[in-house]
């Protein structure tokens, strides 16, 4: 998933967008922009969960599964997550800024939920036009990934 995510650009990834439906997701900011690298060690995150969150901050997103749309996304700043790492031991780890946003938008993958879901219905209206060509086909990113059949969405196996 790594490998995937670092071809595509991308800073983050759920197994939901390549076609794995288990809930699990991988996190790296070390290809990040340079205002948003935050020095932090790849995350690895088995059924994460978030457990408290506080505070309040809009930064825009975008999202492998969208290709190149972006909108303004309002999130918690900071937040406490609940996850197990690869050897299946549990962790609790407080985020915060660019990190806390990633980890709850992959999370948010893992339960169905992508960025455009966060925004209003006015920036819906305005992102429509560009959300019908994806769907058509007609914007293609040149990477490869899979999201899980809207039916499926809520019942990812827990590992």
């Amino acid at each position: 998933m790594f490998n995937t995510m670092h071809k595509a650009h991308g800073v983050g990834l759920a197994a939901p967008q390549v076609g794995v439906d288990i809930s699990l997701t991988v996190i790296d900011l070390s290809k990040a922009e340079d205002d948003r690298k935050v020095k932090h060690a790849p995350l690895t995150l088995i059924n994460p969960a978030i457990v408290d969150k506080h505070g309040e901050a809009l930064m825009e997103e975008g999202c492998l599964s969208i290709p190149y749309l972006r909108a303004e996304v309002r999130r918690p700043e900071t937040v406490y997550i609940e996850y197990q790492d690869i050897y299946l031991n549990k962790h609790h780890i407080e985020l915060n800024s660019f990190l806390a946003r990633v980890t709850q938008h992959e999370i948010d993958h893992l339960n169905g939920v992508l960025f455009i879901d966060h925004v209003s219905k006015d920036e819906k209206r305005i992102l429509k036009a560009d959300l019908d060509k994806i769907k058509k086909g007609e914007i293609v990113a040149d990477y490869l990934l899979a999201e899980i059949p809207k039916k499926r969405r809520k019942t990812l196996q827990k590992i």
